[in-house]
C-alpha cells in the first residue's frame, strides 16, 4: 500500500501499485473514466479503461460519486498532463463506501460551510491550512525545545485575570466564582524561578462583544517567560522564532502555501532583519502613511496596516508611553515615561507578538499597582 505522495515522486514509475483515498474529482467518456483520487498526502489522477479491468469493477468505479472510498490498484505512469506529472492505469478497484451526492458546490456561502464543516475540512484550502498549522505548532516547539525551554501548562480555571476583565468568561464551580482563562502568564512567570525558560501552548478565551476578524472568543496562545533576559534579547528571540518557522513551512509546506494562495516571497522576507523604531517613530511613520494617529494613541489595525504599508518584514515597536501598557511592564530607567516592552507588527496581519520586561522591583511594583489605581487583593 502506498500513499499518494510517494507515488508522485516517480521512484515508481512503470510498477503496479495500490492506493486508498476518497474520490476527489469524476468525468467519464464511453469505456473510460478519469477519477481523481485524494488521500492525506496528495492527489492523483486514476486512468480506467473497461477493456482492461473487471467490467463490474469499471462500473463501479464509473458510478463513485465524489467522497466515495476507493482501493485502487494499477500502474505508475509519467504523463505531464496529469496533476503531478504521474497517473495510475487502472487494473483493479474495490469501492469501499459508496458516497451520496457531495453538496457542497464553489457558489456555497461561508455561513452554508460552516452548517457542513466535517465535510468543509475535506477540501484541499482546508487541509492545506491543518497541515500548515501542524508544522507551524511542531517547529514553536521544535525551536523552544533545542534552545533549552520547558514545556508547561497552566490551568484552564482560574481565579482572576491577568490584565482588564470586560472580556472574562464566568463559569459555575461548585460554590466558587471562576473564569476560563486568557494567558498562561502568571503561572509561567512563577516557574522561571526554578526553570528559568518556559513555554506553553494553549487555548485562552475571551467573552468578546464584536464579531471580526480581530476578535476571537477561541483561540490558541503561545507564551514564554525567561530569565535573564532584557527587551532587546526577547526581540532577538522572537525574530529568530518566527524566522525558524517560516523558513520550515516553505521546506515542508511549499505545496500547501500555494494551495492556499500565499505569496512564497512574502514569507521569504522574513529573512532580513526586523526593523525597530521607537513609537514616536512608529507615530510619525502611520502618519506619513496616512494614518489618522496621534503621539499618546494606542494603535489599532489600520495604524498597524499603514505602519508596514511599503515593507513585507516585520516591524517592532518599542518604548510605549508607560500609560499605553499594562502595570507589569518594566520602566525604563532612563526614561520613566516609557517602558521596556514591544510589540511586533506582521504586514497585513498586524500585532503578531507583545513582550517585554516585568518589573522585578516590589515597590516599583506596588507603585504601578495603585497609580492604575488596581485592585490590590485581586
Amino acid at each position: 500500500m502506498e500513499q499518494v505522495s510517494r507515488v508522485l515522486e516517480g521512484t515508481l514509475d512503470g510498477e503496479e501499485v495500490t492506493i486508498r483515498g476518497w474520490v476527489f474529482r469524476t468525468r467519464s467518456s464511453g469505456s473510460l473514466a478519469f477519477v481523481t483520487v485524494r488521500d492525506s498526502s496528495g492527489v492523483i489522477q486514476t486512468v480506467a479503461s473497461k477493456k482492461d479491468m473487471d467490467p463490474e469493477e469499471f462500473n463501479a468505479l464509473k458510478k463513485a460519486l465524489v467522497e466515495s472510498s476507493l482501493e485502487v490498484t494499477g500502474r505508475v505512469n509519467p504523463d505531464e498532463r496529469a496533476p503531478g506529472g504521474r497517473e495510475l492505469h487502472v487494473s483493479s478497484v474495490k469501492v469501499v463506501h459508496s458516497a451520496e451526492t457531495f453538496p457542497i458546490t464553489k457558489d456555497k456561502s461561508e455561513e452554508y460551510l460552516l452548517d457542513v464543516r466535517h465535510l468543509w475540512l475535506r477540501s484541499r484550502e482546508m487541509t492545506s491550512t491543518l497541515k500548515l498549522r501542524s508544522t507551524v505548532i511542531g517547529a514553536l516547539h521544535q525551536y523552544y525545545l533545542d534552545n533549552g525551554y520547558y514545556e508547561s501548562q497552566g490551568p484552564m480555571f482560574v481565579s482572576g485575570q491577568v490584565e482588564g476583565g470586560s472580556t472574562l468568561f464566568e463559569v459555575p464551580y461548585y460554590d466558587r466564582k471562576v473564569f476560563l482563562t486568557q494567558s498562561s502568564q502568571l503561572y509561567l512567570e512563577a516557574l522561571i524561578y526554578s526553570l528559568e525558560r518556559v513555554f506553553t501552548l494553549a487555548p485562552s478565551f475571551r467573552a468578546e462583544k464584536s464579531r471580526t476578524r480581530r476578535h476571537l472568543t477561541e483561540y490558541w496562545h503561545f507564551e514564554i517567560e525567561t530569565a535573564w533576559v532584557g527587551n532587546d534579547d526577547m526581540m532577538d528571540i522572537e525574530e529568530e522564532t518566527i524566522r525558524y518557522v517560516a523558513r520550515k513551512c516553505l521546506e515542508e509546506r511549499r505545496d500547501e502555501l500555494e494551495v492556499m494562495g500565499r505569496d512564497l516571497d512574502a514569507i521569504r522576507a522574513v529573512d532580513e532583519p526586523f526593523p525597530r523604531m521607537r513609537y514616536d517613530e512608529a507615530v510619525e511613520t502611520m502618519q506619513a502613511n496616512g494614518a489618522s494617529v496621534e503621539w499618546g494613541d494606542d494603535f489599532g489595525y489600520e495604524e498597524e496596516k499603514a505602519l508596514t504599508r511599503d515593507t513585507l518584514v516585520p516591524i517592532f515597536i518599542h518604548h510605549f508611553p508607560k500609560d499605553l501598557k499594562a502595570f507589569y511592564h518594566r520602566p525604563d530607567p532612563e526614561e520613566g515615561d516609557r517602558v521596556l516592552n514591544h510589540d511586533l507588527i506582521a504586514p497585513v496581519v498586524g500585532e503578531i507578538i507583545g513582550g517585554g520586561e516585568r518589573i522585578w522591583e516590589l515597590p516599583v511594583l506596588l507603585q504601578r499597582i495603585e497609580d492604575e489605581g488596581l485592585d490590590m487583593e485581586a
